[in-house]
């Protein structure tokens, strides 16, 4: 948590210097404005000297717009400080998240993150500009402390005493606030989460027609939310209206000894009005210490859990062998076991298209994690003889990739989405037919998740970007199974021109893509069972017959 905020606030110095040097310069200013007024009026009302009262009003004026111009740019460095290490915030925490060691996500809703990269780096970035406000309202009370000194030494000692007190209260307040703070954050992620996830999985639910207990899910969750952000906000007022009170009754005991001061003749009446004016100036910068107690009070609760994420270990481990510079695209798999697989061998040709039909879908699911090297696993899998546990997973993905049978798109174009206008691809996998019925055509958009998009249409589109990708091995899982069989089997039939000389694997039960593979693997109870063409296994094999027939 601490190592957040100091990076925070010491990755915008310049701007937090910048600002708290002008705020400091403003707050300066202010105090300077009842001295002035109380010289105005010993000078030039009390003794009716005009010259006098001319000069020290013209003196007056540019401490005024001295102030303004100090805490006008004071305040846009304290801004640019905020937005900035909130930005760099998100960019880290996106950048932890998207890593492709894994690991972050891990036990968390996808809302849960968004939560974390938004408000929780909002939040810490806004210290920044708690730490420009503190110094600024610090050395506001203290200069006021020097002059009360010089106008009155009992004056003086009274805030001198009394300012550290209240600051110490002050903090021992926003302990509670901090603790309600960091609970309404993990509740509101948490409810961010489950309405995500929710409206990901809109159309499962109406289809088994589970919406009302989705709903009242989240009128739960979002309930627990609700009383979350009503305790925090408690909490706040509680501690803001405390400071205030206390700041009340600190600013009326210096107005009080001020008073008698003046009415003992230790003091003029000049001097009298400037420490009244002082004294109700100190309620400016005590009610910006509240601010920035309870400030600093949430900026530690979001930076708690940004740390959390940061700190989360990673799923798989960093390679330390680097990519060959041209990979041929062999597969070797020696006793592979994970989850449901028991010992796999395999061994896939440089080219080769390969079909692997799964009994058991969880044997694919788990397939395809060590595969895309998204796990840990016993035994190997090598990629023209190197270890994949021996190289560096962002790189390798470059050359193997796994194309989800649930991948998502994006908001965009349809030629954003698949990543340029690659015809022969588009072609390939049936996602020419999606552009045509777009007003728009490969420019037509697509909106969040493609909704706007049939299920067909958009495993068409994911086929497409996965081909367009052109990596030297590519393993795509059920990429037909919405789409109809005549369209079905024009992609297969053009699957194996558009992959010509390059590694792809088939993970499916369709008939129409294994049809077109050199040879098809049957995985059953965890194994390898049985391989050759889909013809000759479709003769031999009940097992097979009943998985890719039935």
């Amino acid at each position: 948590m601490r190592a957040v905020l100091r990076r925070a606030i010491s990755g915008q110095r310049c701007d937090v210097v910048t600002g708290a040097v002008l705020g400091a310069a403003h707050q300066v200013g202010e105090v300077m404005v009842p001295v002035l007024i109380g010289v105005v009026i010993d000078q030039g009302v009390a003794r009716g000297d005009l010259p006098a009262l001319a000069r020290w009003l013209v003196v007056l004026a540019a401490v005024y717009v001295a102030l303004s111009f100090s805490y006008r740019f004071g305040a846009r460095a304290g801004e640019r400080a905020a937005e900035k290490a909130g930005h760099a915030l998100r960019m880290e925490l996106v950048e932890r998240v998207l890593d492709a060691r894994g690991g972050a996500e891990k036990g968390r809703l996808p809302g849960d993150l968004t939560n974390t990269a938004t408000e929780d780096a909002k939040r810490v970035g806004a210290v920044n500009m708690s730490v420009m406000l503190a110094v600024s309202a610090l050395m506001g009370i203290l200069v006021a402390a020097v002059v009360l000194l010089l106008i009155s030494v009992p004056l003086g000692l009274v805030v001198l005493a009394g300012t550290p007190l209240l600051l110490y209260l002050g903090h021992l307040l926003s302990k509670p606030l901090e603790k309600a703070s960091e609970d309404q954050q993990d509740r509101a992620a948490h409810s961010s989460g489950v309405a995500a996830d929710l409206i990901k999985g809109l159309r499962v639910l109406k289809g088994i027609g589970a919406e009302t207990a989705a709903v009242t899910r989240y009128r739960i969750t979002s309930g627990d939310s609700l009383a979350a952000t009503l305790r925090a906000a408690r909490a706040e007022a509680l501690q803001t209206g405390l400071v205030i009170a206390l700041t009340g009754i600190f600013i009326a005991v210096v107005a009080l000894v001020g008073g008698r001061l003046a009415a003992s003749g230790e003091i003029t009446l000049g001097q009298l009005v400037s420490a009244v004016g002082l004294a109700l100036f100190l309620i400016g910068p005590l009610e910006v210490f509240a601010w920035v107690n309870a400030q600093f009070a949430m900026g530690r609760a979001s930076a708690a859990r940004i740390a959390e994420v940061l700190a989360a270990p990673h799923a798989i481990a960093a390679g330390t062998v680097e990519m060959p510079s041209s990979v041929r695209g062999s597969l070797t798999l020696r006793d592979l076991s994970h989850d449901t697989l028991k010992g796999v061998d395999l061994d896939v040709s440089p080219g080769e298209v390969l079909g692997i039909a799964a009994v058991d879908p969880a044997d694919a699911l788990s397939l395809l994690r060590c595969l895309g090297r998204t796990t840990t696993f016993e035994g190997t899998v090598e990629l023209d003889g190197i270890a994949l546990a021996d190289l560096d997973p962002a790189a390798l993905r470059d050359v193997l990739l796994v194309a989800d049978h649930d991948a998502d798109l994006f908001e965009g174009t349809l030629r954003e989405n698949v990543g340029g206008e690659f015809p022969e691809v588009m072609a390939a996998a049936g996602a020419d037919e999606v552009a045509d019925e777009l007003p728009d055509g490969i420019d037509g958009r697509i909106s969040e998740r493609g909704q706007s998009l049939s299920g067909g249409q958009r495993q068409r589109v994911a086929l497409a970007r996965a081909l367009a990708a052109d990596r030297a091995v590519l393993v795509v899982h059920d990429p037909t199974t919405a789409v109809d069989a005549v369209t079905e089997a024009r992609i297969a039939s053009r699957l194996r021109d558009v992959r010509r000389d390059r590694t792809t694997i088939l993970v499916t039960t369709s008939p129409a893509l294994l049809a077109v593979a050199d040879r098809v693997v049957l995985l059953d109870g965890g194994r390898v069972t049985d391989t050759a063409p889909h013809a000759d296994l479709v003769r031999r094999n009940a097992t097979y017959r009943t998985a890719v027939l039935a």
